[in-house]
């Protein structure tokens, strides 16, 4: 089996959790991937270094070493290659990790293919000016629409499948699959949603209002999102650098046409890492 591993490095613990990674590897038999910028670090290692643009196409799996935020990177990755994704906690809560940094013997039944695969729906936003797109982003998690100045609210429009739905004197508008409902979504009052239960979650962000809720719509649903006011919006997807939308342009977003795949070894289901992960937080 080869194996893609894409560590964030800048997570205190990940890189003893890599080595341990690779000395697991070893003793299976498996042959696996660092990119050339990581050979300074794992040069000792029995590692193949070459670009993600070759590796990804000749590897089996991706192993991602590091938190939420470093395995939905590797997974935004990995998905243009069609490639599953296992999550090895380095970071905090990290409830995409597959495994615990203590976990790293049940790596055989990677090798062995003793696992599941939890396909999770993603989100396409499209920055629009009338008909023309003029860029496409897609996330994970969560794409969120604010206001480029931000001291002061603003006046957004929501629209669904074309038709205006409601306006919002808020910071922003977050816009989430049921993937990242345990995320930001949550820290802004979203509800929690099983991933296995297909939607798209939309939550505006400090509304200046009594009656501002979360609300859910069908996965197929087309979300239109654009600024009342004659300024600027930011788009960001999982929390990717924010890219400028124009006045007058406005972001659609939507179901992608593809999924992401994270592997699952262990037999938890949601609810149980639910409990296990926001238990560390009381």
């Amino acid at each position: 089996m080869k194996i893609a591993l894409m560590p964030n490095l800048t997570r205190i613990e990940a890189l003893s959790v890599t080595y341990g990674i690779c000395e697991s590897l070893d003793k299976l038999g498996a042959e696996y991937f660092f990119a050339p910028e990581y050979k300074a670090d794992f040069g000792s290692t029995k590692a193949v270094f070459m670009h993600e643009r070759e590796s990804l196409p000749e590897c089996d799996a991706v192993i991602a070493v590091g938190g939420d935020g470093s395995i939905i990177h590797a997974a935004k990755t990995a998905v243009g290659y069609q490639k599953p994704v296992l999550g090895v906690n380095a970071g905090r809560l990290a409830f995409m990790a597959g495994l615990e940094d203590n976990e790293l013997h049940l790596l055989s039944r990677l090798i062995e293919g003793d696992y599941t695969l939890d396909k999770r729906l993603m989100l396409k936003a499209n920055v629009m000016k009338g008909d023309e797109i003029i860029s496409t982003d897609y996330c994970v998690n969560d794409c969120l629409i604010t206001n480029e100045e931000k001291q002061r609210m603003s006046e957004i429009d929501v629209s669904l499948a074309g038709s205006r739905f409601n306006s919002y004197l808020c910071d922003g508008v977050l816009v989430a699959t049921p993937t990242g409902s345990t995320a930001y979504s949550l820290s802004a009052g979203g509800p929690i949603v099983d991933p296995e239960l297909e939607s798209i979650l939309m939550t505006p962000i400090c509304p200046h209002s009594l009656m501002s809720r979360s609300l859910a719509f069908r996965p197929d649903a087309v979300i239109g999102v654009s600024s009342t006011d004659d300024v600027a919006l930011c788009l960001s997807a999982d929390g990717t650098q924010p890219q400028i939308v124009e006045p007058g342009c406005r972001v659609e977003i939507s179901r992608a046409e593809f999924t992401a795949n994270f592997i699952r070894i262990k037999s938890e289901n949601f609810i149980d890492i639910l409990y296990r992960k926001l238990a560390q937080r009381r």
